[in-house]
């Protein structure tokens, strides 16, 4: 199975949703992010998602930002993008139902009921605003692997 996470420029919660979820899943799942504009192409992670992350045994450092692409639809299974407008984008790029199905919000897929079903964008917040997104990403990442691995073995 193939999982994209997407956010805004690719450097702040979705490179950090990407290493969480790999950490929780087997090497059998494909897992990679990318945003919705090309502003931070090639560039790592933002800093201070690289630190969070490290803190609790992830490392982040070597991701690079890459945009969306339309053969990304086709390419993934699932797509989960942190926020409304991300989410709007992404759909706009869907060609068809199917592709369509494979697009949806990180919170809503985990059931998670977090004040507006979004991952806020810290990337204007201190250290903290990062902390904070990644113990949101952590716990929705928990739950979509658990759900992913209980439909990997019940479609093997």
């Amino acid at each position: 199975m193939k999982i994209l996470m997407v956010c805004l420029g690719n450097i702040c919660r979705s490179p950090l949703a990407e290493g969480i979820m790999r950490s929780k899943l087997p090497d059998s799942f494909f897992v990679d992010s990318a945003g919705t504009i090309d502003m931070h192409k090639g560039s790592n992670p933002d800093k201070r998602s690289v630190k969070t992350a490290a803190k609790y045994g992830i490392d982040i450092s070597k991701q690079c930002s890459r945009p969306i692409t339309t053969e990304d639809l086709n390419h993934f299974d699932k797509i989960y993008c942190m926020d409304l407008s991300n989410f709007e984008n992404v759909i706009s790029l869907a060609q068809n139902e199917e592709q369509r199905s494979k697009i949806s919000l990180l919170m809503e897929a985990a059931d998670l009921n977090h004040a507006s079903g979004e991952v806020p964008d810290p990337y204007w917040s201190e250290l903290d605003g990062f902390e904070k997104v990644y113990h949101q990403l952590d716990e929705a990442c928990e739950k979509i692997a658990q759900k992913l691995l209980i439909s990997k073995t019940q479609n093997s």
